[in-house]
């Protein structure tokens, strides 16, 4: 079940005071929508390499593979001599959360909980629009006091500098933080090392055990 981090440390309830949560994967689960980002990926570096939709495909698994832990899907884009901003220009264009995304109350309800005990915040490799338009369909607009997005830095996760700004933003130590996602690479390797609480879930079901923070 996840990294086990709420029963791992039985002091989490006192020391943290804020909450930071991935998006994609992690507030909601969806594949459709995680489709249609790797397919507008595709044709952009089908554009870039004046190849087809498949060879651009291969280039793009093939990228991935060789970075590694670094292999997310905005890296292999740059390597390929693509942009941050045009690629997000485009996933704001193709990608459709209003026909694919639905509300789950017990996401709503969980950060409702949460936020009568810790300081809510989000940080996301996703754009702006994207990201509110999906925080829409899922129901949890106002729920979150900090949005960190990919445009207020134009750099991807995993980065440490990033993490440390965000700490410094929302005026926290790393021991006062707990990260959540779905990816424990791209999402809490970093917050980790820098001493930061970790909680990697894989399912809505292990997100919910959270609860246990506030009961």
């Amino acid at each position: 079940m996840g990294d086990g981090a709420v029963t791992r440390h039985p002091g989490l309830r006192e020391q943290v005071k804020a909450i930071v949560f991935d998006l994609d994967g992690t507030l909601y689960q969806e594949e459709r929508l995680g489709e249609e980002v790797n397919q507008s990926a595709v044709l952009y570096v089908a554009d870039l390499k004046g190849v087809s939709a498949a060879q651009a495909q291969a280039l793009l698994e093939a990228t991935r593979a060789a970075d590694g832990a670094a292999g997310t899907l905005s890296h292999a884009v740059m390597t390929l001599g693509g942009t941050l901003q045009e690629l997000h220009r485009r996933f704001a264009a193709d990608c459709h959360p209003e026909r694919l995304l639905k509300p789950d109350r017990r996401v709503r309800e969980l950060l409702q909980l949460l936020s009568t005990r810790f300081r809510l915040h989000l940080y996301t490799n996703n754009n702006r629009d994207l990201s509110a338009r999906i925080m829409t369909q899922i129901d949890v607009n106002g729920l979150l006091d900090r949005v960190f997005t990919i445009e207020d830095y134009w750099i991807p996760k995993p980065d440490r500098r990033i993490v440390e700004d965000i700490l410094s933003k929302i005026s926290c130590r790393p021991q006062e933080t707990l990260f959540v996602g779905d990816r424990y690479r791209i999402d809490l390797a970093v917050p980790e090392s820098l001493g930061c609480h970790v909680f990697e879930m894989k399912s809505t079901e292990e997100l919910l055990t959270l609860a246990d923070l506030v009961h």
